[in-house]
């Protein structure tokens, strides 16, 4: 069963926040910023935004992680050559930030690493910093790809342009 916050913070959770928190010019910083972090390696990343889930996976006790799972599925972040794409995945309503890698980076990069680039953007999300934590996480999660997947003859196979949900 949901909790009564939870249940209100999704409810009252809107676009038009997540729009002042995310504005037109943090997208266009952080596609640059995904474009320049994936030229120093193969691996592809993906940040998606959601405001809020709906009242059904609410009830449902759909967790953000379990939400991050299928938009890592529903973007096809899993699909690409190497099996090396990674999703950072905001839920702003739940104030948490998940990030999903394939299996290509599995042995290669610890849960341990991938939770301190969330907590890394967490830190800045609670200064109010939103587009600032965001940046700081793309480059964290390049910093990780790049260590075990190298650039040579990468092509771009994932839109770099983040996904407001």
């Amino acid at each position: 069963m949901a909790s009564l916050d939870r249940l209100l913070r999704h409810l009252f959770a809107s676009r038009a926040t997540m729009r002042r928190l995310f504005p037109q010019g943090a997208l266009d910083e952080l596609e640059k910023a995904t474009s320049l972090a994936e030229a120093a390696h193969s691996a592809e990343i993906r940040v998606v935004i959601e405001s809020d889930l709906d009242v059904g996976s609410i009830f449902a006790g759909k967790t953000a992680r379990e939400r991050a799972r299928e938009v890592f599925g529903r973007f096809g972040v899993w699909d690409t050559e190497a099996n090396n794409g990674v999703l950072i995945y905001l839920l702003l309503a739940d104030r948490r930030v998940e990030i999903v890698a394939d299996r290509g980076f599995r042995g290669l990069v610890s849960d341990a690493e991938w939770q301190e680039v969330c907590r890394t953007m967490e830190t800045h999300f609670r200064a109010g910093r939103f587009a600032e934590g965001a940046l700081a996480g793309v480059a964290a999660a390049g910093l990780l790809a790049a260590r075990h997947f190298p650039p040579a003859g990468a092509r771009n196979e994932l839109p770099d342009r983040p996904v407001l949900l």
